[in-house]
């Protein structure tokens, strides 16, 4: 049997888990290296990719300052959250508002000291990236459209961190980068719909609040229909290989993503389109391998050398 204090601890540790939304750091870093290996330095065998120190560190360095954010944003959302999210709220409230703010600057005093290890530029982008964060959830987000906006741009961020040290500027990385852009995009705009009571309550300038659910469901109709434009360009002009197929699969999943927002009237059927989101962002991740999967043995350049 464990202690009270050994339970106590354990708990602790399991909230601040939920705070930093441990479930999610994972997949981002693995994002970042199927990017890596599949995109933006194609040219490589994956294990060269793997084992590229400098690599590693930046995508540590992305989790944890993925990490502070969400324990920045946890902070000043806490008396939303009761509202939204009262069963995760009490699980977050484990840990006191001091312990967090201590965690935070800790984490990104650490940040801070691993980028070294990079360059003088990461240290750069990621002091900026921490700053946008911490600017986002203490004044943006209560910003209407600005803090949709600056939510999306900053979850595709870590992958930009991932561009300059390649310093890649291939034209496909632009498209898939909207494409990723515009689903997180309206996957915010969705939570502003799912979250609409605590926004009223905390005084959140979102578009539901301000224009009402009907019109926010024109805007993301209108966003969704604009993946169009990224998706085209991804089967049409560049080359991605067979993650063609998982184009053309979110094509129709975001035809029925549509004809259940209009028929949504409440929390539950939004949280179910929020996953649908969700899901699509996640399966993403994983069909970059599509992309061209004998990378994996090989870099692209010997590949295409065996090919000629």
């Amino acid at each position: 049997m464990l202690s009270r204090k050994t339970k106590h601890t354990v708990l602790k540790i399991i909230s601040m888990f939920s705070v930093v939304r441990g479930y999610n750091i994972p997949i981002i870093a693995l994002a970042q290296y199927l990017s890596a290996i599949f995109i933006m330095a194609s040219e490589k065998r994956a294990l060269d990719v793997l084992l590229d120190f400098n690599l590693f560190i930046i995508v540590l360095v992305s989790g944890l300052t993925i990490a502070s954010g969400y324990i920045i944003n946890n902070f000043y959302d806490s008396k939303k959250d009761l509202i939204n999210r009262p069963n995760k709220s009490q699980l977050d409230r484990l840990v006191s508002q001091k312990t967090k703010l201590q965690v935070y600057f800790t984490v990104n005093f650490v940040v801070f000291l691993l980028a070294f290890f990079v360059s003088f530029r990461a240290v750069l982008f990621f002091s900026a990236y921490i700053f946008l964060i911490w600017f986002y959830s203490h004044k943006l987000k209560k910003i209407t459209i600005v803090g949709n906006l600056t939510a999306a741009f900053l979850a595709v961020l870590p992958f930009f961190a991932i561009l300059l040290y390649y310093k890649n500027l291939y034209p496909e990385i632009f498209a898939h980068a909207t494409f990723l852009f515009l689903l997180i995009l309206i996957r915010e705009m969705i939570k502003d719909l799912e979250n609409l009571k605590g926004d009223v309550a905390n005084d959140y300038q979102t578009i539901p609040v301000l224009y009402g659910e009907t019109f926010a469901k024109k805007i993301i109709t209108a966003l969704t229909v604009s993946t169009l434009i990224p998706i085209y360009y991804l089967i049409e002009i560049f080359e991605v290989g067979y993650m063609d197929l998982y184009f053309y699969v979110s094509l129709i999943i975001l035809i029925f993503f549509l004809q259940k927002l209009w028929k949504s009237n409440g929390k539950p059927d939004y949280l179910k389109l929020h996953n649908i989101l969700k899901f699509l962002v996640v399966s993403g991740v994983f069909c970059i391998v599509l992309i061209n999967p004998s990378v994996l043995l090989h870099g692209k350049k010997i590949v295409e050398t065996i090919v000629r």
